[in-house]
């Protein structure tokens, strides 16, 4: 009798039945749902231009284009931030901040989207900070949906009255404000700030863009000739402390200051992950139209969550849970 006649022995028998049964598993495993990823910082309409008279003049990313982004990045449910109406007024630089800086789009245009894709987007509430119908014209998109209000990207004092409509606006509906600091441009204060955060323990803050990402660094003076400022991070800074004393403070990893704030000090990066590791919610706010290119700000920073997070419980908790809990998805 040859070799290839003899019967399986006991051993082979079983080295087989497992060999076909991992075998059996592998388009299973092929076929798994990848895992969630929520981008709470998103914008309709991004990416246009405006002449010196600040209006409108080409075209932004579409509706289509940002659904295939999101698609592309592995985002599975993203939060569309508005802008305010467009005014001239000290709050918008006369014009310069409309549109978010840019050509971003209103309140009905993020709720109209996020309707037609109810798995895939969830949409805020904004208003030019200052305007006397702020408040009311904010809680009516609350009433129809909005999980926040922001992006507040506007030219006034953090702990002006207008501003503290705005926060008890959130306490009363129980939704987080999202908050662009931009030293001498937008939510001027930001060492005054912690006043809100202890006048206001319900409301849960989020800051988010350059000086907010800056002043990680206790070395670190407020510059708005510095904004992505290089090198290495000192800790205790002003948004490292804000991160540790005060419960209702987040932060928003999105854009380019976010992604730099990491990349500057990978040692870091590391570290302030540890630490604040229940306090930080995946953002994109990137206008590219593909979501994969080195010029994608929120695939760069999805891949610096990876690399820099100490393990893959954390890692879930920046793309994914920490925003679940925070928005009750």
């Amino acid at each position: 009798m040859t070799s290839l006649s003899r019967p399986l022995s006991r051993r082979r028998f079983l080295v087989a039945s497992a060999t076909a049964a991992l075998a059996s598993q592998i388009p299973a495993l092929a076929q798994t749902e990848p895992e969630p990823i929520i981008d709470i910082h998103q914008h309709t309409n991004y990416g246009g231009k405006r002449d010196s008279g600040f209006r409108a003049i080409s075209l932004a990313r579409s509706d289509e284009q940002l659904i295939a982004h999101q698609r592309a990045m592995g985002v599975t449910k993203t939060i569309l931030l508005p802008a305010g109406r467009e005014v001239l007024s000290a709050s918008t630089h006369q014009g310069r901040s409309n549109g978010l800086e840019g050509t971003c789009t209103s309140n009905e245009a993020c709720m109209a989207l996020a309707q037609r894709f109810p798995n895939e987007f969830a949409f805020g509430a904004n208003e030019v900070s200052d305007l006397q119908e702020a408040p009311s014209t904010i809680e009516t998109y609350l009433k129809r949906g909005a999980v926040l209000i922001g992006e507040q990207k506007f030219g006034v004092e953090c702990d002006s009255p207008e501003m503290q409509k705005l926060y008890q606006l959130a306490a009363a509906y129980g939704v987080p404000i999202l908050m662009h600091w931009q030293v001498g441009s937008y939510n001027y204060g930001f060492e005054r700030f912690h006043r809100m955060l202890e006048k206001y323990p319900k409301v849960n803050f989020i800051g988010h863009a350059q000086t907010w990402w800056a002043n990680i660094d206790k070395a670190y003076v407020d510059d708005a000739k510095n904004l992505y400022p290089r090198g290495l991070v000192t800790p205790g800074g002003l948004t490292d402390r804000y991160l540790r004393d005060y419960p209702n403070m987040f932060a928003d990893l999105s854009a380019g200051s976010g992604a730099n704030a990491f990349k500057r000090d990978p040692d870091q990066a590391r570290a302030f992950i540890t630490r604040h590791q229940d306090k930080l919610l995946y953002g994109s706010d990137c206008n590219d139209s593909f979501g994969k290119t080195e010029a994608c700000s929120g695939s760069v920073q999805i891949a610096q969550v990876r690399a820099f997070s100490p393990s893959k419980q954390v890692e879930r908790k920046l793309l994914y849970e920490n925003a679940r809990t925070l928005f009750r998805f």
